[in-house]
């Protein structure tokens, strides 16, 4: 009884420590909302140029889902537009920049599928979600009386990623977002594992996405004060 109190203490104490830290960063082009027209949409990429190396696509489909939370800002899913698009923005032929990007639009199929699909903005997503330190350790083992696993662990984990926003119309850079997530998780074990896991990831989320839809229907937070 004794140990699940002190094991009971413990857990509301790491609950109560992972924690996670979000520093947002922006720059724009203008201090002007961006327009979308009716019937504009924005896609919204992960960068996937290497082999070993990628943006998550979960975490590209939560900024989607953030964008396009109350059905102001229609966004137009990533697989969809890479599947009309194939193959010019899978990972090897996809435009790193705004020149190669207006090249490509000057090809009539490519430029009528975008007018076809209302895409005025395209965000490309750049970075990823990392484990940065590792401490402690946790064993588990079975004897004739039964099994446990005892011991403690923690480990850091640190999302970094870039939106850049880019206007299909001007072949312009709109703006950047940046953002860094740190938090920490944690697993005590004293017969069974409990982990305590920072929501490192979907906090980055949360903080480029609503930044991003500033970028389109401004700071509603200030408007409504």
């Amino acid at each position: 009884m004794k140990i699940l109190a002190m094991t009971s203490s413990l857990i509301l104490l790491l609950a109560i420590g992972a924690c996670t830290t979000t520093i947002v960063d922006e720059y724009r082009e203008n201090s002007a909302s961006l327009t979308l027209a009716s019937g504009e949409r924005v896609v919204v990429l992960g960068r996937r140029h290497y082999a070993d190396y990628e943006t998550e696509p979960d975490f590209i489909d939560c900024i989607g889902d953030k964008l396009n939370a109350d059905k102001e800002i229609s966004v137009l899913p990533e697989r969809e537009f890479v599947d009309l698009l194939y193959p010019w923005f899978e990972p090897r032929t996809a435009p790193l920049g705004l020149k190669r990007l207006e090249k490509m639009l000057d090809e009539p199929m490519i430029a009528q599928r975008f007018k076809e699909q209302g895409l005025h903005y395209m965000i490309w997503i750049d970075g990823s979600t990392e484990t940065t330190d590792r401490g402690g350790s946790v064993s588990c083992a079975i004897g004739p009386g039964g099994g446990g696993c005892f011991g403690f662990t923690t480990w850091e984990k640190t999302g970094t990623y870039e939106a850049i926003i880019w206007d299909l119309q001007k072949i312009s850079e709109s703006g950047r977002v940046k953002v860094e997530a740190r938090g920490s998780s944690y697993m005590i074990a004293v017969i069974l594992p409990i982990p305590i896991v920072a929501q490192v990831q979907d906090q980055a989320c949360d903080g480029i996405g609503q930044q991003l839809r500033t970028f389109f229907i401004g700071n509603r937070s200030s408007e409504e004060s």
